[in-house]
């Protein structure tokens, strides 16, 4: 007994040193002979957690809090254990017990904040985040971290103040570029997300989905120089393991099914794991009627909406009860009051944390739940992380697997998803007989008669169209194009004008492959009716690859445009939805064509 100081001392002195092996040696031999040293046993869960062994530093720092548990110090550190861990139940518990005893210590309450946005509960986040700032006003952290709480609220100027005020303390801090460009991208801005995104990947190449998000950004922007280089690199990223993407910006970048799977795999485990102890523990509800949910953040005027809503009027209502768990804004539109009126019950789930909508959801004792968003914008993924209901489902918001334990079916055809493509799904496959993806007979084409003068095309040539999200185009695809603009005199190619940069960029780039950039003309967005009305003036609507059209296909389908496509290996290139505007992550009937 007598050696443990100076065995303490020299362990002390190795973890100054930064020699973990050696500290973590010594003070396990301090706390094997005391098994009551507090302080060996937090020092030991600091080494510990330098080395990212958490899960080996939690028994340490339970026994330390044991014995006593006046130290704000070890109740912090548990908590930081406990969410890399992804317990934030208990995290908050440990936070807040530190607080208790000391409330004078920023980190704890900026670390408690986290804790608060990762459950959803980001008005108590920006509360803890103000404290800490209140306590440390050059804390650029903090600041960071606020930004990124007033983003998901959409408070978009306030975000970004509080990003460029933690630039002004840290501006070499990557977190607050990266989350600046989000903000950006949300509001459209998408030369300003660029930037942003680029300037954290040059500052922290291997910050959380930052490169997946500057290579989508400069697809909006439709800026291809290096692009093939840069692609590759974020591709034997992906396969290393690392987070470099989100999986939803990576299905434009590639056409490779297992990195597909890959980046969804490491990402879900990561950012999405299932909880510890699932909500449902295997109870089968004896319902009269199978009790059917949807969650979705696209219950509004949007793609999925104008796909679903009279598959939603005809599910059979002797068998299912229909509930819906709207976690998307309601946009007072008539194709919302329309699905409203489509359900049994029609819960608006917006601004409730991811854990009240599945306790919710637990409590209707829904039987199938089925997950509309996938990665897309808005997705609330730790919804179904905590195991609400017996089977769920991923369909037609994501075109990919979700990869996660948690997920038990994808709902496909036999066209977009073959037999032998069940390898690179996480889920079990559920085939519909002829197409799996639904459209809404009901959908109006404008009495509108558009003239091609109106929009710019010329009146007697052949016009080529495609309306699907700039992103899409490929180099490759643009130059397949340009050859067939070449090989038909005059012609045309109309396209989504999404941005002016991407406009400048297409012309260039026609220009460069001997095409006149007059005859590339560039359409705005337009009402749901009006737009399906103006596909009349078209002759030929070209898909990308490898990420294809879906809801564009459907609405030229709709509107008697004929569509020439090309099955390719997986979902996202054989058919899916349109994703809206931004489906980080990000965001009808064309699965059988071509």
């Amino acid at each position: 007994m007598s050696d443990i100081p100076r065995i303490f001392n020299d362990a002390l002195a190795a973890l100054n040193n930064r020699d973990l092996k050696r500290a973590e040696e010594l003070f396990s031999r301090v706390v094997r002979a005391d098994r009551s040293n507090v302080p060996a046993l937090n020092l030991l869960v600091v080494v510990l957690m330098a080395m990212e062994r958490f899960a080996e530093a939690e028994p340490f720092i339970a026994r330390a809090i044991s014995i006593n548990q006046k130290s704000d110090v070890s109740f912090y550190n548990y908590g930081l254990i406990s969410k890399r861990l992804n317990k934030p139940q208990q995290a908050l518990e440990n936070f807040s017990k530190a607080l208790a005893l000391n409330p004078t210590v920023a980190e704890t309450w900026n670390n408690r904040g986290t804790v608060f946005n990762d459950l959803g509960n980001h008005d108590s986040a920006i509360a803890d985040f103000d404290r800490a700032i209140s306590l440390n006003g050059s804390y650029g952290e903090a600041y960071a971290n606020k930004g990124k709480a007033l983003s998901v609220l959409k408070r978009h100027a306030e975000a970004l103040a509080a990003y460029d005020k933690a630039l002004s303390i840290k501006p070499a801090l990557a977190e607050p570029w990266f989350g600046r460009g989000n903000v950006f991208y949300d509001l459209n801005r998408y030369d300003e997300a660029f930037a942003a995104y680029d300037r954290a990947f040059s500052i922290k190449p291997d910050l959380e989905g930052v490169e997946g998000a500057r290579l989508h950004t400069k697809m909006r922007l439709c800026s291809w120089e290096k692009l093939g280089d840069e692609i590759n690199r974020l591709t034997t990223s992906v396969r290393s393991g690392k987070l470099s993407s989100g999986p939803f910006a990576l299905l434009s970048l590639c056409d490779s099914a297992s990195d597909h799977h890959r980046c969804a795999r490491t990402w879900t485990t990561a950012r999405n794991p299932q909880t510890v102890e699932p909500i449902w523990q295997g109870v089968i509800h004896a319902h009269d009627k199978i009790r059917l949910g949807y969650v979705s953040t696209d219950l509004n005027r949007h793609p999925t909406a104008h796909l679903m809503a009279e598959l939603f009027e005809l599910h059979d209502r002797t068998r299912f009860e229909l509930f819906a768990y709207s976690i998307g804004p309601d946009d007072g539109s008539d194709v919302r009051k329309r699905l409203m009126n489509s359900f049994d019950a029609f819960i608006a789930c917006e601004d409730r944390s991811d854990a009240e909508v599945a306790r919710a959801i637990a409590d209707a004792e829904i039987d199938i739940l089925v997950d509309l968003n996938g990665f897309t914008k808005g997705a609330r993924t730790d919804i179904f992380a905590r195991r609400p209901a017996p089977l769920q489902v991923n369909y037609l918001g994501y075109p990919g697997t979700m990869a996660a334990s948690y997920i038990d079916y994808i709902i496909a055809d036999k066209t977009v998803l073959r037999s032998s493509d069940a390898t690179l799904y996480s889920e079990k496959i559920a085939t519909l007989p002829h197409s799996y993806q639904p459209n809404d007979r009901k959908r109006l084409i404008a009495d509108t008669s558009f003239q091609r003068g109106d929009v710019g095309l010329p009146a007697d040539r052949f016009v080529f169209c495609c309306f699907n999200n700039n992103y899409k185009i490929q180099p490759e695809t643009f130059g397949r194009w340009m050859r067939i603009l070449r090989a038909v005199d005059e012609s045309a190619l109309w396209l989504l004008a999404e941005n002016q940069t991407a406009i400048e960029n297409l012309r260039k780039e026609a220009e460069v492959r001997g095409v006149d950039p007059a005859r590339l003309v560039f359409a705005r967005r337009a009402e749901p009716p009006e737009h399906l009305a103006r596909h009349r003036l078209a002759d030929l609507f070209l898909d990308t690859l490898p990420y294809s059209a879906h809801t564009t296909a459907s609405d030229a389908l709709w509107a008697g445009l004929p569509v020439l496509t090309q099955i390719g290996e997986n979902l996202c290139r054989q058919g899916c939805r349109e994703p809206v505007e931004r489906d980080r992550s990000a965001r009808a009937d064309c699965s059988n064509v071509g």
